[in-house]
């Protein structure tokens, strides 16, 4: 494909699924109203919000405030249903406008656009209080809520580095008089500064394999590797393969806001260099994005968590995924490229751009597919990965949960289940640090950390008379921290939990299970997740090597999300 021919291609995108609203009408000044302010929970909002109604209320007297606590949080683990009651209960305390925070990091500044644009549309007028480094990803979210004129406020500086006395002299030579422009003042609409929108089958790049790419990496449509050329004609070839109409609405994406098609599904599929046969995966995959359970909104958070798709079933073999020597080494076609689709269909459907929505510090290459090994599993007599998520035995399956990192456990050694298992739980303590906000705290109980071993470590374990329940169980018990140090990763070192409360105290908000309180010794031994069941076993790898892999569980952010694939 490198000479002269010349190639026709498409837009790997989708059109905007989203109702454009317009901004809540603004009140000529504040004095009098009832101002509320709704919190994420993260970045000092409570000292913000403290030093904000202090100055509000000076200049506005007969301004009344309403604290964050009557409306929840809108970025823990009930998020979907605090946005959900939102405009309810800003109708019952009869809330004139509303002071939205804070959006300092990845996640945390979706969920303040989020939660401020329901407000907007339910009629109250808001202000977004964002760190500046985050504004940009602020304005790029905002347009796939509907709301491209959404009022931020740019905060100068990071919050969490500023003194106390720092923070309240930015909040009254800034932040102060940028909020109340913000609630008093008409949005600016800039809906029309908006990326370019095609229909489907329209051309957008005619030329050769290099001016296609060129153009496909100017764009922004290209992951910076060597894409495949998305020709009708090869878009067509994968449709194929699956019963859907190329028009078929899948669902809508965030942050971008666009309805997600077989047709881009299919598009992306060819540019990631898939065969068209791979198309009935790469449609379950697509189902797991858009499913509100999986989160895809907090995708662009600064931890930099990427996806991991776990498949299951026979299409592993009907489609040729590796599951021995070199399982998630790129080299299998398949294993690489649907892994490689999915980060190309995040970032030309969903939105997430460096730059833009994707605010991952560091962030990963695309990770490869781990497929199972089913066929040792059938000779152990253990159960598989879906099997044990609640799936028939035999069934195709996509899961995807997005993790943090990866801790490689190496060479182990000896026959004794509880050797193996020590070692795997020194893994799982190794890749546990501020994700064990999602054991408890922002998120608790959805802390779900993967364990892959090698088939060699299986094949030990069975012999010793240990299956995948009874290794959970181990887990569980070896995989501790002192409570102190759990304490430390939450508060003291991350800040995810505002106040650095103790795990006690977490559990008197509810915020903690029955297990992190069973003393006030900070030297206790506390686990790293809330149940035994919340620790995922997968098999695949080298047959011939005792090795084993740790996942760090991103929670919420991404949660452990199945679906069915329906193949042709």
């Amino acid at each position: 494909m490198t000479g002269t021919q010349q190639f026709e291609t498409v837009w790997p995108a989708g059109q905007p699924a989203v109702e454009v609203f317009s901004p809540a009408s603004r009140p000529a000044e504040l004095n009098g109203l009832r101002i509320a302010f709704v919190w994420d929970y993260l970045f000092r909002g409570d000292e913000i919000f403290a030093i904000l109604e202090e100055a509000l209320g000076e200049a506005y007297p007969d301004a009344e405030f309403l604290n964050y606590g009557l409306f929840g949080n809108t970025l823990g683990a009930d998020d979907h249903r605090v946005l959900s009651e939102l405009p309810a209960k800003l109708a019952e305390h009869k809330v004139d406008v509303v002071i939205s925070g804070v959006g300092c990091c990845g996640a945390c500044t979706p969920a303040v656009i989020r939660a401020s644009a329901i407000a907007e549309k339910a009629g109250v007028p808001t202000a977004s209080l964002v760190c500046e480094g985050f504004a940009g990803q602020a304005r790029a979210v905002s347009p796939g809520l509907g709301c491209a004129w959404l009022p931020v406020v740019e905060m100068p500086g990071y919050v969490e580095s500023q003194s106390d006395a720092e923070l309240r002299e930015m909040i009254l030579s800034h932040t102060r008089d940028a909020v109340v422009r913000c609630l008093t003042e008409a949005p600016v609409d800039t809906s029309a500064q908006g990326a370019s929108s095609y229909t489907a089958r329209k051309i957008v790049a005619t030329g050769d394999f290099a001016e296609i790419n060129r153009r496909y990496l100017d764009e922004g449509w290209s992951d910076g590797l060597p894409i495949v050329p998305p020709t009708i004609a090869a878009v067509e070839a994968f449709l194929r393969h699956t019963p859907d109409a190329p028009d078929r609405l899948i669902g809508g994406l965030q942050p971008s806001g666009a309805s997600v098609t077989a047709w881009n599904v299919a598009v992306n599929g060819v540019m990631a260099g898939c065969e068209p046969r791979y198309m009935p995966v790469l449609i379950a995959i697509a189902e797991v994005m858009v499913n509100p359970a999986y989160g895809i909104e907090h995708s662009g958070d600064t931890t930099g968590g990427d996806p991991l798709i776990v498949l299951n079933g026979p299409v592993i073999t009907q489609l040729g995924f590796n599951t021995g020597n070199g399982a998630m080494r790129d080299g299998a076609q398949a294993n690489s490229t649907v892994g490689r689709f999915l980060r190309l269909f995040m970032r030309n459907v969903a939105g997430l751009r460096p730059g833009g929505a994707d605010k991952s510090t560091f962030g990963r290459s695309a990770r490869i597919v781990l497929a199972e090994q089913e066929g040792e599993l059938e000779t152990l007599g253990w159960t598989t990965y879906g099997h044990r998520l609640g799936y028939p035995k035999g069934t195709n399956l996509v899961t995807i949960a997005r993790y943090t990192g990866d801790v490689t456990v190496g060479s182990i050694y000896g026959r004794d289940p509880e050797d193996i298992a020590r070692y795997l739980a020194d893994g799982l303590v190794r890749q546990s640090g501020w994700e064990l906000v999602f054991t408890a705290g922002l998120a608790p109980g959805t802390c779900r950390p993967l364990v892959a071993i090698s088939p060699m470590v299986a094949k030990t374990l069975a012999k010793a008379g240990s299956d995948p329940e009874d290794l959970r169980e181990r887990l569980f018990r070896l995989a501790r921290i002192p409570a102190s140090r759990f304490e430390s990763y939450i508060g003291k070192f991350s800040n995810m939990v505002p106040g650095r409360r103790t795990l006690l105290q977490l559990h008197e908000a509810g915020l903690a299970a029955d297990i992190f309180a069973l003393s006030d010794d900070p030297h206790r031994l506390v686990p790293v997740v809330t149940r035994p069941e919340d620790i995922l076993i997968a098999v695949s790898g080298d047959p011939f090597r005792s090795n084993g892999m740790v996942f760090g569980s991103n929670g919420v952010h991404g949660f452990l999300t199945s679906q069915e694939i329906r193949m042709a």
